[in-house]
């Protein structure tokens, strides 16, 4: 079945590749339609989360939220498909990084960095966009799929422009291995932990969340520079990933310094455009 399967993902990646941007996202109106319209999908989450986010918003404004918030699901996921068979080109024309040259104050110095992007607007492209832009060895750390088959030909396709692919499970493996080596980790750090003990925990949209240890534990460890990663849509297909430099010096921060300040520059993104960030999500099912 998990053959199956890979094979029908491989036959849609395909289907999806060929299909000219315009049509694709017209095909995104369709999905969304089907999402939001027919199957609800995790629409009671979306709304929870936003009205416990967003107290202050009435129910037409939530509403419309809603709204946008499965265009851009659904833009995001044609778009993830699309990723497969975009050239080098299209990759850096489309997820444009403002700046590349911050991060060449520790290249230069032999330094890695631990770059933190979110789940807002388009991350996908985000483990193909970086090898293009930056001079470090990006790592895209990642949560390993359960059918062996589609994870092999995601790993193939998203590390094709030079990333390598690391599971999320060897994390520790994986820093240690490149300690010496200019590397740049890419650690999506915006998702539910699932180590209440070891969580950090920030006051973030008015809510008491816990926020992933390991970027900031790593960081302090090795004493890497660590950059918070915005990226923003100009229009449809097209992003930018703007950076802003957290810490230097990471050893010298306090514990919980690095993913609170992380927590406030992504709530600034948020609390501007609410509708571009993954609401279907379960962000808040841990407690203290």
């Amino acid at each position: 079945m998990d053959f199956i399967t890979a094979g029908i993902t491989r036959f849609f990646s395909f289907l999806i590749g060929i299909l000219p941007f315009w049509v694709l996202y017209l095909f995104s109106d369709f999905l969304r339609f089907v999402l939001l319209n027919i199957t609800g999908y995790r629409k009671a989450v979306v709304e929870d989360n936003l009205r416990k986010c967003f107290p202050e918003k009435d129910d037409s404004e939530i509403k419309r939220l809603i709204r946008l918030s499965y265009k851009n699901l659904a833009d995001i996921t044609v778009e993830s498909f699309k990723g497969f068979t975009m050239s080098d080109q299209q990759i850096v024309a489309r997820h444009k990084v403002i700046k590349p040259e911050m991060l060449d104050q520790f290249s230069e110095a032999g330094r890695g960095v631990i770059l933190l992007p979110n789940h807002y607007c388009n991350w996908e492209w985000g483990a193909m966009s970086p090898s293009l832009q930056f001079k470090h060895q990006i790592v895209a750390l990642y949560k390993p799929l359960s059918n062996k088959y589609i994870d092999r030909f995601v790993r193939k396709n998203r590390s094709r422009t030079g990333a390598f692919l690391g599971s999320i499970y060897k994390t520790a493996e994986i820093f240690e291995a490149r300690k010496n080596e200019i590397t740049g980790y890419v650690m999506a750090s915006d998702q539910s932990p699932s180590n209440v003990k070891k969580s950090i925990w920030v006051d973030f949209l008015g809510r008491d969340t816990a926020f992933l240890h390991g970027p900031e534990m790593y960081a302090r460890k090795y004493n890497t520079p660590v950059v918070f990663v915005d990226i923003q849509r100009v229009k449809r297909g097209f992003y930018t990933m703007d950076l802003t430099v957290i810490s230097d010096q990471s050893k010298e921060t306090k514990p919980g310094e690095i993913t609170t300040t992380y927590a406030k520059l992504l709530e600034a993104v948020i609390q501007k455009k609410p509708e571009n960030w993954l609401w279907s999500h379960k962000r808040w099912k841990l407690k203290r």
